[in-house]
């Protein structure tokens, strides 16, 4: 397995990652369900009840389908720069279905990259609703026109060649860890960024933060230390500060040996559907402590949109294969 300390070429790591497999994780389980209720009003839930809020939050449960598109030039952009390298850039389009009924499918995702070293790379992802079958791969390979499927990948490895870990994208569930509740508190602080000087900017970049992102600063969170259950995984723990109203994860630290190793900090915007986990990714950033490699993705508002009505072939090999070069 590839140790997410390092960064390898972003192409050859996403084909490399793909193509390893993991490791399962017992008797059957049903995860986190579509129809999560909130906590009770007055109620403080549980740690592990807090954790499956989170991921409820982060795969848009409260949505039926998410679309990341294109508006004109405006696209989602993902940055990664190496410590003293220059910054560069990869654009993608993402679509998220929740809407399956059949009681063996919980949700597909499809990412499409437009631009950049992966570019016309696409990736289905198949999550099922027992919670201990290993999820479905399928890439594009632009170079070789052909799709291939593969078994899960590590959950170390580097999504896309960034900060960002099979682990923190996809593949992390509630179970995985054991939690713990260690404070209520406000956050106190502001999400980090990108500090990109405006003359090496493309015009992708145009649409990163310029400054440290402080709108919630004074937000009350719950702060959650998550324990791996294996010791020998990528982190031993990591600190997570979450929203006590929205479960919007603001920031995570991983800890390593007693060492932080990585931060993740993201930034959210209420969709306004009458849910207050009804929320959006603004961005996320994240940086490898130990090499100082960091990443943002910025996800502009007028590019997402969701219950969107698209249909479900959307979310099929056959939409990877007529991915233009």
């Amino acid at each position: 397995m590839f140790n997410i300390l390092k960064q390898p070429s972003i192409y050859a790591h996403t084909l490399i990652s793909l193509a390893l497999l993991t490791w399962g994780w017992g008797s059957l389980q049903a995860g986190v369900p579509y129809d999560l209720p909130p906590p009770a009003p007055g109620v403080t839930p549980t740690a592990t009840q807090i954790i499956e809020q989170v991921y409820f939050v982060n795969h848009f449960y409260a949505l039926k389908n998410v679309a990341i598109e294109m508006n004109g030039r405006v696209v989602t952009v993902i940055v990664t720069r190496g410590a003293g390298e220059q910054a560069t850039t990869n654009t993608v389009k993402r679509y998220l279905n929740n809407e399956y009924s059949d009681g063996i499918i919980k949700a597909k995702d499809l990412a499409i990259f437009t631009s950049g070293n992966l570019r016309a790379t696409g990736m289905l992802v198949t999550d099922f609703v027992d919670d201990m079958q290993s999820q479905s791969y399928s890439i594009w390979l632009p170079a070789l026109r052909k799709v291939r499927r593969f078994a899960q990948p590590a959950h170390e490895d580097a999504w896309g060649g960034t900060d960002f870990t099979f682990d923190d994208v996809t593949l992390r569930k509630p179970h995985h860890e054991e939690h713990q509740l260690t404070d209520t508190k406000t956050f106190g602080t502001c999400l980090n960024f990108i500090d990109i000087p405006e003359a090496n900017k493309n015009w992708y970049m145009k649409s990163l933060p310029t400054a440290e992102i402080c709108d919630h600063k004074e937000k009350k969170v719950y702060v959650v230390q998550s324990t791996h259950k294996d010791p020998k995984w990528w982190y031993t723990y990591r600190v997570s500060y979450i929203d006590t109203v929205t479960f919007a994860d603001y920031r995570t630290e991983y800890f390593k040996e007693g060492k932080m190793i990585k931060i993740i900090d993201r930034d959210w915007g209420d969709l306004q559907t009458g849910d207050p986990r009804g929320l959006y990714w603004k961005f996320w950033y994240g940086k490898n402590l130990v090499t100082d490699h960091e990443t943002i993705a910025v996800v502009p508002r007028e590019v997402f949109t969701f219950n969107t009505g698209k249909k479900e072939s959307l979310w099929s090999e056959d939409t990877l294969s007529k991915i233009k070069q």
